[in-house]
């Protein structure tokens, strides 16, 4: 329910405290049922494996039909994936926040990376939970899922492309920033799936970051994407260097 004078809240959703749009009961209790779904099939997944769980028992744990499933989940590999759903698209999202505060877009990046690692983000490799392991061991060692999250990253990187300023620039850019986080994230993983904690993890995991992000820097420069970025001169300019 919302506090008075700051909006109520309807099945519909309503302004928030700050008069923001906020989800009402029924996409709470539409998301409720999509996590309890997802947690369902994960952890089936976990103790036989991707290909040996069925829709239809995952349906019947889950208390539903196979029918409304599909309706949360259009394909079984979204019952894995949508662990990572908030997440896509979000570094265009920190782009053009960065953008709006006159932030380069690599730093605000930056800082966007090494706060999910102080935080503990299953999405940077890193989590406290237990079923942490079991989960990346799951989604990595699964053909149809690593493929999924193929076809994320690459959604991921288009959206990113066109936070820079689109061109091919901004989609070399937006290809080596994608794989960069990606990389990062897949270590932390490694390491978390092979019995490490995340507190002795999190002191190198913060230096690969800064690491990485100086190597961008440096071959991309502080704007990625634009012409006068120093990693992407002008055809022009490229023209004009003298020959040996």
């Amino acid at each position: 329910m919302g506090r008075a004078g700051a909006g109520a809240e309807t099945e519909t959703g309503g302004a928030g405290a700050e008069g923001e749009w906020s989800p009402g009961l029924r996409e709470l209790k539409k998301e409720r049922t999509r996590r309890a779904l997802s947690d369902t099939a994960i952890a089936l997944f976990v103790e036989r494996g991707f290909d040996a769980v069925p829709v239809t028992e995952i349906a019947a744990a889950a208390g539903v039909s196979k029918p409304t499933l599909f309706r949360y989940f259009p394909a079984k590999e979204d019952l894995v994936l949508y662990r990572f759903a908030d997440h896509e698209g979000e570094s265009a999202r920190v782009v053009a926040a960065a953008r709006r505060s006159g932030v380069p877009p690599l730093e605000a990046l930056r800082r966007h990376v090494r706060s999910g690692i102080e935080r503990s983000d299953p999405v940077t490799g890193l989590g406290d939970a237990p079923d942490i392991p079991a989960f990346l061991r799951l989604l990595y060692g699964t053909p149809g899922l690593v493929a999924r999250l193929y076809a994320y990253q690459r959604r991921s990187e288009e959206s990113l492309a066109a936070a820079l300023g689109e061109g091919p620039g901004a989609r070399q850019a937006a290809a080596q920033i994608v794989a960069v986080l990606r990389v990062l994230a897949e270590e932390n993983g490694r390491r978390i799936a092979a019995g490490e904690s995340v507190a002795g993890i999190r002191p190198d995991a913060l230096a690969a970051v800064d690491t990485a992000f100086a190597r961008l820097r440096n071959g991309l420069g502080d704007e990625p994407g634009h012409p006068e970025s120093p990693g992407h001169p002008e055809p022009s300019e490229r023209a004009e260097s003298p020959e040996p």
